[in-house]
């Protein structure tokens, strides 16, 4: 009887302390939410959530601004940065194959007299190809040069905001990195124009002077459609 007893208080001071801790657990759960409501902004964006820490004490909103100015910034540099180089990239390599292009038209053109019929067509395949590679850079330089738009509009939004904010450091940095790319850009830009320039003037996308030059014996013959298309 006495043991039951003992189990009895024994169990009794159990519960009372789990039911202490159970309310000091509760009260801080209860402080929990206005502790982040403090620190923290929540952002919702197509259904998720990303926090970002807000240090308030101390610091103004115009030193927040600033700072988040800073950040827009560095982030529009990087895209610019990126969208530049693969514009320059593609530019360089669609002036490439205009330039491939007409080297490999010209050589046609001066042997096609002295090619056997099998030489000819290995040849015409490799021009067929390399058109047709000319025309799929031509699409690359057309999407990137719109991303490289808005890359460039980005940049100067991030600039005028950076200033306006009073980041002038962020500001002036982001206007000389766009200004070099510019430059970059209009130069790629400018070679591929002179390319382009060269390849109308070698008459290599020209279908009528490449009949004017063929042999009498195949005067007949079907030249290949993925050639003689316009662009």
């Amino acid at each position: 009887m006495a043991l039951c007893r003992r189990k009895a208080i024994s169990l009794a001071c159990y519960a009372a302390r789990l039911v202490n801790t159970t309310a000091r657990t509760h009260n801080k759960l209860v402080r929990l939410p206005s502790l982040i409501r403090k620190n923290w902004i929540s952002l919702s964006v197509c259904g998720g959530l990303c926090a970002i820490p807000v240090v308030q004490d101390k610091v103004s909103h115009e030193v927040l601004i600033r700072r988040a100015s800073s950040l827009v910034a560095d982030s529009a540099n990087t895209y610019l940065s990126q969208t530049a180089f693969a514009l320059v990239d593609s530019l360089t390599q669609y002036t490439k194959a205009i330039h491939t292009l007409i080297t490999l038209h010209k050589r046609y053109v001066e042997n096609i007299n002295k090619l056997n019929p099998a030489e000819e067509d290995e040849i015409w395949q490799v021009i067929v190809r390399q058109r047709q590679e000319l025309i799929d850079r031509r699409e690359d330089c057309k999407q990137f040069e719109t991303i490289w738009m808005i890359a460039s509009n980005l940049s100067q939004v991030a600039a005028e905001a950076a200033f306006n904010a009073g980041a002038d450091q962020a500001s002036v940095t982001t206007q000389t990195n766009l200004q070099m790319a510019q430059s970059h850009v209009k130069q790629a830009q400018q070679c591929s124009l002179e390319a382009e320039w060269e390849l109308k003037n070698s008459k290599a996308e020209d279908s009528k002077r490449l009949q004017s030059v063929l042999p009498k014996a195949m005067g007949e013959e079907e030249i290949p459609e993925a050639y003689l298309r316009e662009d």
